[in-house]
């Protein structure tokens, strides 16, 4: 049994349907509210809320492999709940700053969590993505509603990755051999400014999006009020005020781990268009 959490994510999603189509075995998917959950056939809806470890117990019962994506809740409480319930195998999804921004919060904090996973005992694969394309979604409304984008560091270009390609890094993971005790960093195919995510998506669409460029104190005003002031100091730093070589990498991990090539993100905007409409 593999237990898939965030299954209604953009990891998650792509992930139950890759398993499902490669024949996997029992899936289950975790989600908050069951009944609103839609799953591929034969795939297990089953409740849980991550900020409440006891209650991930019956999602939990019979799995071996489990999906997880880090700090939605107290990591420490469902690894240990997991470790308990006799899962094998955890495919953990961290992040990239974690090698390329060590000293920033949240970095800190993913790898609080990936050396958690590896005290446990629990045979452990750790995937550490890029910027996801899917970071583009905080542009729907102003698109939907004809408005300019705004967006700093319009000329920093990124190796933004489609969701899905950490969704099929995470299928191979947790089906076949080969994968264990090993991390992956992962990357789109190619670079790709926020001016660019920007055309891409007008492209998509048919129709211009206009965008302009802001100040870094502009982004973080509106950034700190969703997020904290921390939190959004270290996205303004890993999106185009503190970037480094490492960061800026592309790598091949996912044809290498998957045999397919990585998606760009025109792919990822031409795939999710209905979302600005």
């Amino acid at each position: 049994m593999i237990l898939v959490t965030g299954a209604t994510g953009n990891i998650g999603s792509a992930l139950l349907k890759e398993l499902h189509a490669c024949g996997a075995g029992p899936l289950r998917g975790l989600t908050r509210d069951a009944a609103r959950a839609v799953f591929p056939d034969q795939v297990e809806a089953v409740e849980g809320d991550f900020a409440e470890p006891a209650s991930l117990k019956p999602a939990l019962d019979g799995v071996r492999s489990l999906f997880l994506v880090s700090r939605l809740g107290s990591d420490a409480d469902i690894l240990e709940a997991a470790r308990q319930a006799g899962v094998e195998h955890v495919v953990l999804v961290s992040s990239i700053t974690v090698q390329t921004h060590p000293h920033l919060g949240p970095a800190g904090e993913n790898l609080a969590v990936e050396q958690l996973l590896k005290a446990s005992g629990m045979a452990w694969t750790i995937l550490r993505p890029t910027q996801f394309a899917s970071n583009a979604l905080m542009w729907a409304a102003s698109i939907r509603g004809h408005e300019t984008v705004r967006a700093p560091y319009a000329e920093t270009a990124l190796p933004t990755i489609h969701p899905g390609d950490i969704a099929a890094v995470a299928r191979v993971a947790l089906t076949e051999p080969g994968h264990q005790g090993r991390t992956y960093a992962l990357t789109g195919p190619e670079p790709v400014t926020a001016r660019q995510q920007a055309e891409a998506i007008a492209a998509a669409l048919g129709r211009q999006v206009p965008f302009a460029e802001i100040s870094r104190q502009q982004a973080h005003a509106q950034m700190a009020a969703v997020f904290g002031a921390e939190a959004a100091d270290a996205v303004l730093d890993v999106t185009g005020g503190d970037v480094n070589d490492e960061l800026l990498m592309v790598r091949d991990t996912v044809s290498q781990v998957t045999g397919v090539p990585a998606r760009p993100f025109r792919q990822w905007a031409s795939e999710n268009a209905v979302a600005f409409h």
